[in-house]
């Protein structure tokens, strides 16, 4: 079926009169509105002014031209069934072939700083998707394209096809265009999510501080990246980000050196990230498989890296690098001292960048907010096969004041230090999970295993003589008193540990006959 009728009315108006142009080359009579009219004008195009299609003008300062039983009869008709095309005849309505529209820029819009709401919501577009919408319902008879870079594909297929596209293609342009609308309306619905106080996917409940999840959940995203491949090289992979990621993310980050991100390298520094953001002291995390390997406070950022890297200084090579401060120069010639992939930090010194940038296959990443990130709620989202998992983000602030000490004789005021550092540092372990600190360091991180003695094992031979005088910290109960009688051989001072176990009272008497002081926090912190 030959397009000889075609509506333009674009936005981002990029190769636009070059497109017209070739239309009009092969006879196609060419609609348009406002703006993209005037420009096709001055492009010395022959164009009708869809008011003269409409016989009604534009109105509203504009909110409404398109949408007129003119134009979307014209779309809509069904070319196979001759009682709308004779409808369309007794009607006077001619026939459109081709739709080209993308739409406001919204998400541009809504992105500048102070935007108001009613700003925001003169930016929405109504005609362009419905036109949209139309066309690509009907795209048996009507192509639709609302991608620019794709004029000279089109071009060059209505030439070889004699002024038609294909069915295929015509399917294909179709395809994209729902996705153009529905990425659309995601960019609006996240936007008055985020402007009305609300999460992205849960809506506001009767009851306080309770979520209510609505029935169709969306999960607006752009693409990132692609990735040269996935977890392994032979996977395809690609990075989506959110439409609106807070400034904190590893979306946000600019990178200033070394090669692309590998996908195994953005899933290990998003989690990095996530732990730098814990202390507010100087901190630095060094993460492998998505677990921190080595975690230190200090004074200042040199100390806490040093720190950081005794505290398993071979797991560490190859790892993974999050900071909460600035990267100097003294830090960063311990940091050059041994094979790293990533250093994420909110910036790094002249001198720090002069040194580290010698070494070319690191990568240095900088997030300005992680020096003093935002205490946004977010959702934890986790794909299964055919659905997904969700659920608020684990971003409780559990205090002292609700802990509960259970033996018969309470920590000592440096074990409570450790203690607290313990408990914050457990939670970013996968599960099951024991971390062995002191000092305000990791000495040994038991992640991920099947059984919670397997894991204090890990813990404890890899801290070794250090631990004694640490503490041990587990993301959730004792099931048996396995684990502080093990802590004992290895002379822990303290515990600390959600409780809640029917078998507590096993652990705290193994406890109190080892003299280690136990406490219960009262909350589990699993990580799968």
């Amino acid at each position: 079926m030959r397009i000889q009728r075609a509506l333009i009315s674009v936005s981002d108006k990029e190769g636009i009169v070059e497109f017209a142009q070739g239309l009009a080359a092969m006879g196609v009579e060419i609609i348009s509105t406002g703006g993209t009219y005037a420009a096709l004008k001055n492009g010395g195009i022959d164009v009708t002014p869809v008011q003269d299609i409409t016989d009604f003008p534009e109105c509203l300062g504009g909110r409404v031209k398109t949408l007129h039983p003119a134009v979307h009869g014209g779309i809509l008709a069904r070319r196979d069934v001759p009682e709308q095309m004779s409808e369309l005849e007794t009607l006077g309505i001619k026939p459109i072939d081709l739709v080209v529209v993308n739409l406001y820029p919204f998400g541009a819009a809504v992105a500048k700083e102070g935007i108001t709401l009613e700003e925001a919501l003169e930016n929405i577009d109504i005609g362009g998707p419905t036109m949209i919408r139309a066309a690509a319902k009907n795209f048996p008879a009507v192509a639709v394209v609302v991608n620019p870079r794709r004029y000279p594909e089109i071009l060059k297929a209505l030439q070889d096809g004699e002024g038609a596209l294909s069915m295929d293609l015509r399917r294909e342009l179709a395809l994209e265009a729902f996705g153009h609308t529905a990425q659309y309306d995601s960019l609006i619905y996240s936007y008055l999510a985020r402007e009305s106080g609300r999460l992205n996917l849960a809506l506001a409940s009767d009851q306080p501080g309770a979520a209510e999840f609505p029935a169709q959940g969306f999960i607006p995203m752009v693409m990132q990246q692609e990735l040269r491949y996935g977890e392994n090289p032979h996977q395809k992979a690609a990075f989506y980000r959110d439409i609106y990621p807070p400034a904190d993310s590893l979306c946000r980050a600019e990178q200033l050196h070394g090669k692309e991100l590998s996908f195994n390298n953005i899933n290990d520094a998003a989690a990095a990230v996530e732990m730098a953001k814990v202390f507010r002291e100087p901190a630095v995390v060094a993460v492998k498989h998505a677990n921190p390997c080595g975690w230190a406070i200090a004074d200042t950022l040199a100390e806490a890296y040093r720190k950081a890297y005794d505290g398993d200084p071979v797991s560490i090579f190859g790892g993974i690098i999050a900071c909460n401060r600035a990267v100097d120069g003294e830090t960063a010639r311990q940091m050059a001292e041994i094979f790293l992939e990533v250093i994420v930090a909110p910036d790094f010194t002249d001198e720090a960048l002069e040194i580290l940038t010698q070494k070319k296959n690191l990568r240095l990443l900088r997030l300005e907010a992680l020096a003093n990130p935002p205490q946004d709620k977010w959702w934890d989202w986790k794909r299964v096969k055919g659905g997904w998992l969700v659920q608020e983000a684990d971003l409780s602030e559990d205090t002292r004041d609700a802990w509960q000490v259970v033996t018969d004789t309470a920590p000592e005021e440096d074990a409570w230090k450790d203690l607290e550092f313990g408990w914050k540092t457990v939670k970013y372990v996968k599960s099951n999970a024991i971390v062995v600190a002191k000092d305000g360091m990791t000495l040994g991180v038991g992640a991920g295993q099947m059984n919670r003695l397997e894991a204090a094992r890990i813990a404890l031979r890899q801290a070794g003589e250090k631990a004694q005088g640490a503490i041990l910290a587990s993301d959730a109960f004792f099931p048996f008193d396995d684990v502080v009688k093990l802590a004992a051989e290895y002379k822990i001072k303290a515990i600390i540990q959600p409780g809640g176990s029917i078998r507590d009272k096993d652990s705290i008497a193994a406890a109190n006959e080892a003299g280690i002081p136990m406490v219960f926090t009262q909350r589990r912190h699993f990580r799968h």
